[in-house]
């Protein structure tokens, strides 16, 4: 029964990890260089909310 149990978690786990995607958030590393290249990518057809990440970005900026 803990065998089963195991497994049962670890295919839970995976599987709530693999949805774990979704769009970047704006931070240090997101907004700067090879991020803000790999996090823009992922904004494929969604220009409002890849607007709104590049207005994070500058919000960071003027801030620090």
């Amino acid at each position: 029964m803990n065998f089963k149990f195991s497994v049962a978690c670890i295919v839970g786990l995976s599987i709530a990890l693999i949805g774990c995607g979704g769009l970047p958030e704006a931070s240090s590393e997101n907004c700067a260089g090879r991020g803000l290249e790999s996090s823009l990518t992922a904004f494929k057809n969604d220009e409002a909310a890849r607007q709104a990440f590049l207005d994070s970005c500058e919000a960071m900026k003027k801030k620090n």
